[in-house]
């Protein structure tokens, strides 16, 4: 049986291996070519002196390898401990006994090349190996040993040059490969010899570092794994890469949307892109030198205190140097470019106050007054800040204004004959659906009668019934005249003109005729009343000095003939058919309307007043409230409820304003008390006038939205997230508007 082998180590380096070559061709002489020579030599002497027992030893084959196992477990247990015997018999119980023959089968190094044998013929190899000759054995036997140990000092040395970097590990890996080779095929050693030397070669090859040429004996299926490998992770890192983009794009537009809804009139004109907001510190500068100056104002005192006469003249010099620095600036971009110098030479000042002035109790003493200085100060700016926005929420904007005067003019230049509006017989056919609009704004009313003609199903049947002031009569009336809502028909009256409103009739005419209710009124116009405030500023409205608010009260006497009304504030906008509220049943109740108490607001102790016996004694603290704006009336009911006359006895009770204060809710509550009938809530959203967190899709399935609330949309204070829902009603484009400058 031949084996073929090869020491080529391909792909070497010969000037790295120059100087390791020599010393490994000595290795190799010592340790292999030398007990070679000395064992074939004795071989040969052996086989000549015993050519006569080569018959015996074919039959006696099997007790000579026992003997050589005696022989092997002899030098082994020199060599290991017995646990390390005990590992290598427990191994081989189930796999039989290790043999040259098993090695060869499992072609375990790919330098072993066998041929001309078939190595699947197990039997046949131990048939062979009984064969072998005595002499061969006792050869083997006697320098197995020796040769055992010269071939571990050739590996110590194989691994040394490995350490040093001076040899492959492929190539330290195929000497040994080799080594053993030529010591199973050549010396044929003992089975357990056979077996350390190949765990030996495990074990050195595991201790081995790898390096890149490692990898030059994988095969082809081997690479093609590790492409695959490669490509797999290399598309999974893109694949997550791409959801992460994914992710930020929704992040980034969910975002933009958000800033959509954001209201500038309420939480400031305001962007992100102005040059204070390059970063987040973009006022500390500014608010660095404002507590300079309020330290250097409570040394001043203490100074004025303690006679230091020269750093009180240097404090109020840098006291006035600051403010001229920092002026109206709210951020660093707006103060002057000498401010960091200011504000290094005011902290050298504060630092020689403090050296010279600092007392605790003194500095604790002043910043406690300055802090209740400043908050009184706060006070009576928000109780300004408050009077005037109520007064820039009832004035009327200046296009509006204009519009009106306008339309007046032209109105009465128009011929008596073309004054009349078309259909006048619908007035009081009570088939049809009647609607009541108290109103002095012309671009109001105008909005309320379009959205809901534009939403209706048939125009024909819709009648509006428009009272206004006798300023805004002739207005009003040029505006329709000059565009008539489609097939509806409307009707407009002044207020003044009802002879039976009266104060003899109408206890609010009397009381507005008094000289208390003039006081309380006009009670601004008091020199201490703007800085000093009120509690009640919010009631002092003029709208509460018009009847148009309080003709509510007097539908059954202005709409005689009619059986049931929808009431109209003009600050709505509707955005559905409105036909279905004449089919709600009302159970026999006067008012149908949205109810808008919460959890513990909009209930009746928020609008009357319970501390008084006839309000404690006659109604709930608890009872929900509802709202103005859309509410539809049974006047049937109405008249045989007497609810007019109820609505007279409340109002002359509170002559004196203590069961509530002014306005047409609160008297509203107590006339319509468990007369109320409540609607559902998506026909009446209400808070578009001073709530900016109402929910788009809320506002977009209602049948009616309300800007109830000091930011009426006609007006700049106006949220302009909800200002569209408005503005779309309204042509722009039309000759008097722009006259008026009145836009989007």
């Amino acid at each position: 049986m031949a084996l073929k082998r090869g020491f080529s180590i391909s792909g070497m380096n010969k000037n790295r291996r120059g100087r390791s070559r020599l010393r490994i061709v000595v290795v190799i002489f010592f340790c292999v070519l030398s007990p070679l020579i000395f064992f074939v030599g004795r071989g040969l002497y052996i086989t000549s002196s015993s050519t006569n027992q080569n018959l015996n030893a074919a039959g006696s084959g099997k007790q000579q390898l026992n003997w050589r196992e005696r022989l092997a477990l002899q030098h082994v247990k020199s060599i290991f401990s017995k646990e390390v015997i005990d590992v290598i018999t427990s191994s081989t119980a189930d796999l039989g006994p290790l043999s040259l023959d098993s090695f060869r089968k499992n072609n375990l190094s790919a330098s072993w090349k066998v041929t001309g044998v078939d190595n699947t013929s197990v039997e046949d190899n131990a048939a062979s190996e009984v064969t072998m000759t005595h002499d061969c054995h006792a050869l083997v036997e006697s320098g197995a040993k020796y040769y055992v140990v010269c071939t571990i000092v050739f590996w110590v040395l194989l691994l040394f040059q490995r350490q040093t970097k001076k040899l492959p590990c492929s190539s330290m890996k195929h000497l040994m490969v080799e080594t053993t080779t030529f010591l199973v095929d050549k010396i044929l050693l003992p089975d357990i010899f056979i077996w350390f030397c190949l765990s030996a070669n495990l074990v050195v090859f595991s201790l081995s570092p790898a390096d890149d040429d490692s990898r030059s004996g994988d095969s082809p299926a081997n690479l093609a794994r590790r492409q695959l490998r490669e490509k797999r992770r290399e598309k999974r890192a893109a694949q997550l890469l791409r959801q992460d983009d994914e992710a930020i794009a929704r992040l980034e537009n969910a975002a933009i949307e958000r800033s959509k809804l954001v209201d500038g009139a309420v939480l400031g004109k305001y962007s992100i892109w102005r040059k204070e907001m390059d970063n987040e510190n973009s006022d500390s500068t500014v608010r660095l030198m404002r507590d300079q100056m309020i330290m250097a104002r409570v040394y001043l005192t203490i100074a004025k205190m303690k006679s230091k006469f020269d750093l009180l003249q240097e404090l109020q010099t840098w006291i006035k140097e600051s403010q001229r620095v920092l002026a109206d600036s709210s951020v660093d971009s707006d103060l002057n470019p000498s401010a960091p110098e200011k504000m290094k030479a005011m902290g050298q000042v504060l630092s020689r106050a403090r050296e010279q002035l600092y007392d605790c109790k003194l500095v604790t003493g002043k910043l406690r007054a300055m802090l209740q200085t400043a908050d009184e100060q706060v006070r009576s700016l928000k109780k300004q800040s408050t009077f005037l926005s109520q007064l820039a929420a009832k004035t009327v904007p200046n296009g509006i204004h204009c519009l009106s005067m306008r339309l007046t003019i032209d109105y009465y230049l128009l011929p008596l004959e073309k004054r009349k509006f078309p259909r006048s017989e619908n007035l009081e056919n009570p088939n049809l659906y009647h609607y009541a609009l108290f109103s002095d704004n012309v671009l109001a009313a105008s909005v309320v009668v379009n959205s809901t003609i534009v939403n209706a199903k048939d125009s024909s049947k819709h009648v509006f019934h428009l009272v206004t002031d006798k300023l805004n009569f002739g207005a009003m009336n040029m505006w329709f005249l000059l565009n008539p809502p489609r097939k509806a028909t409307i009707h407009v009256e002044n207020v003044d003109e009802f002879k039976w409103l009266n104060s003899s009739y109408c206890p609010v005419l009397r009381q507005l005729e008094s000289a208390a209710m003039k006081e309380y009124y006009f009670k601004a116009n008091h020199p201490t009343s703007l800085s000093s405030g009120s509690s009640n500023l919010k009631y002092r409205n003029p709208k509460y000095l018009s009847m148009l608010n309080h003709l509510r009260f007097y539908l059954p006497e202005v709409y005689p003939k009619l059986d049931k009304i929808l009431f109209l504030d003009d600050d709505i906008v509707v955005q559905k058919d409105l036909t279905k509220l004449w089919s709600v049943d009302l159970h026999g109740k006067v008012n149908g309307a949205v109810e808008t108490c919460g959890e513990s607001f909009h209930r009746f102790d928020k609008y009357l007043n319970f501390s008084n016996p006839h309000i404690a004694r006659n109604f709930d603290p608890n009872a929900c409230g509802w709202a103005y704006g859309m509410n539809i009336f049974d006047l049937k009911v109405w008249k045989k409820k007497d609810i007019t006359g109820i609505y007279h006895k409340w109002q002359n009770m509170n002559e004196d304003r203590v069961l509530w204060k002014l306005g047409t809710l609160p008297p509203g509550l107590i006339t319509f008390y468990n007369l109320t009938h409540p609607l559902e809530k998506t026909w009446h959203v209400l808070g578009l006038g001073y709530n900016p967190s109402i929910d788009r899709s809320e506002i977009e399935s209602a049948a009616v939205v309300h800007y109830n609330g000091n930011m009426k949309p006609w007006l700049e204070l106006a949220m302009t997230k909800y200002r569209s829902y408005w503005t779309k009603y309204i042509k722009y484009d039309h000759p008097y508007l722009r006259n008026c400058n009145l836009s989007e």
